[in-house]
């Protein structure tokens, strides 16, 4: 039995001489009736694909097993933010907008004395993880998740990343600028996207066919999404430009990145809470979005969560400042919603119970109760962690 941790650094050219020698070593245990294997352990998706699934590989079609060991889960985050004196929502949803769950990336942070309370943790965050000669993370992205993608690949990730979750035709139209494709071909990236390197996704509404028109397509991954659509471009900019002008456009980008990030996270933890038995909402189904059209101009609800035991049907509207959640986003909020219960989806709802449900990082005492008068729930970042820390 042999476990080989970092597999995916087989792919460089200089080690991928011993792929030929583990075929061999695979092959003969096969033949043989001795017991054993060889277990390979990687953190690059792309790197471990083409290692093991690439048919021109010595290893293609040798794979018995799959284990995947998923992000850290928010109650995990939740101690280790604790652990490290950092005490701020905000500061939790950016870390988690760019770095998700992976313990790699924390360990930066930490090895840079980023992981920890910091009135200026926005600008020391981007500058010692990104900026700077000696920062860590300003090849990552090139060096592991993109260096095997090029020209067309390259272009359509960086403009999914930039516009936050597309449909097919916004998409399209705005690949065409870039130059000429015909939707075949653009199917056909996508399809390798989504299915070989699994770096985008897409997106359906909730109880949607996956067939329908509705679908939009977005990067699975933060931190790949962050990088394409905040970080490298401002990156390259501060060789050219005052580092801190650089710093302060990629700033104001990762902003917007946010708030998409902030209602993936909102769902992820509305799940976790339900199946590990606490907070204030007890799903039957799998939390997602709400839209009668591709593009949202219509009806667009950022949270749907069912609790059929119950008959309780959950909308909620989530902002990364509370103070968003003003008189004109309420209004919009509550007219969506009244459209959505005239669709045929939501006149299945009618005789359910309607919880209209505002979330942001924070929402202070005086807000709270300003909104909860108005017929809100409120539920902010410090109710989960409480919550799931007990």
């Amino acid at each position: 039995m042999c476990a080989i941790d970092e597999f995916q650094y087989f792919h460089r050219d200089s080690l991928y001489q011993f792929l030929s020698h583990l075929q061999f070593r695979i092959d003969s245990l096969r033949m043989s009736e001795a017991r054993g294997g060889i277990f390979a352990l990687g953190s690059i998706h792309t790197e471990m694909t083409a290692v093991l699934e690439d048919k021109t590989s010595p290893l293609f079609n040798r794979v018995t097993h799959r284990i995947n060991v998923g992000h850290w889960d928010f109650e995990t985050l939740f101690e280790m933010f604790r652990e490290h004196d950092i005490d701020d929502p905000h500061q939790w949803l950016m870390l988690w907008s760019i770095f998700e769950g992976v313990p790699k990336f924390y360990r930066d942070c930490f090895d840079h004395d980023v992981l920890r309370r910091d009135i200026n943790y926005r600008d020391a965050t981007l500058r010692k993880m990104f900026f700077e000669g000696s920062s860590p993370l300003k090849d990552e992205a090139d060096n592991w998740f993109l260096r095997e993608l090029r020209g067309r690949y390259d272009s359509l990730l960086k403009l999914v990343a930039k516009m936050g979750p597309c449909s097919h035709g916004v998409l399209k139209s705005e690949y065409n600028r870039t130059g000429s494709a015909d939707d075949k071909q653009l199917s056909a990236y996508l399809k390798i996207l989504i299915e070989k390197y699994q770096m985008v996704e897409r997106v359906h509404p909730i109880f949607a066919k996956e067939s329908g028109r509705k679908t939009r397509y977005q990067i699975t991954d933060n931190f790949l999404t962050a990088w394409l659509g905040s970080i490298v471009r401002n990156v390259q900019l501060a060789r050219i430009r005052p580092v801190g002008e650089a710093l302060s456009k990629a700033d104001t980008s990762l902003m917007s990145h946010e708030g998409f990030a902030f209602e993936k996270m909102i769902r992820l933890l509305i799940e976790e809470c339900s199946r590990k038995g606490v907070g204030d909402f007890k799903l039957s189904h799998l939390v997602k979005g709400y839209w009668n059209r591709p593009d949202g101009s219509d009806i667009e609800i950022d949270v749907v969560a069912i609790n059929e035991d119950d008959r309780i049907l959950r909308v909620g509207s989530c902002k990364r400042t509370a103070s968003a959640h003003d008189s004109e986003a309420l209004l919009r909020f509550s007219g969506h919603i009244e459209r959505f219960r005239k669709t045929e989806l939501g006149r299945k709802y009618a005789n359910w119970k309607i919880e209209k449900v505002l979330y942001a990082p924070i929402i202070e005492a005086s807000r709270r109760k300003i909104l909860e008068d108005k017929g809100f729930i409120c539920v902010d970042l410090r109710q989960f962690e409480e919550w799931l820390q007990g």
